[in-house]
């Protein structure tokens, strides 16, 4: 049950690599595009470097939950990724400069971690629980990417 689930999807972003880095990783405004994350805050003291926490609150019609995860790239209009609960699962922001802006590529991980800890968590449902995150990556990543796009392209 611990083999790798991921999933990527990118867009042409009209903006600097720098310009998407810096809204991308400004995760007080993820709630503006995450169709599931409504908000994010950072510890106090955090400046969004590598190492730092921040806490994320999600919500779906099924339930509501928050969610720490720890900054583990930050270089800035090229990668800001973080592990959600530190181990469980990787997301992130690549970018890329091209021809009318950057490429804009977003990454999710469900690492073996997290994998292990769903079968504690959920034990005979783990299964189900890790398809509908993997689902809600799959259906939330061209999503989120618009949005961006969207507000970046606007701004």
């Amino acid at each position: 049950m611990t083999t790798s689930l991921t999933h990527s999807d990118s867009v042409v972003v009209a903006a600097s690599p720098e310009e998407v880095y810096d809204l991308v990783s400004d995760v007080t405004r993820t709630g503006e595009w995450s169709p599931v994350c409504a908000a994010c805050w950072w510890d106090e003291g955090a400046t969004g470097a590598v190492g730092d926490w921040f806490t994320g609150r999600n919500v779906t019609p099924e339930r509501t939950w928050e969610s720490r995860s720890q900054v583990v790239a930050a270089d800035r209009g090229r990668e800001f990724a973080w592990l959600v609960g530190g181990r469980l699962v990787r997301w992130g922001y690549l970018m890329e400069p091209v021809d009318g802006g950057t490429r804009l590529t977003e990454t999710w991980e469900f690492l073996p971690a997290g994998q292990e800890f769903f079968a504690e968590r959920y034990g005979e449902d783990a299964q189900r629980q890790i398809e509908q995150r993997t689902r809600a990556a799959h259906e939330g990543i061209p999503a989120t990417l618009a949005a961006i796009k969207r507000i970046a392209e606007h701004a």
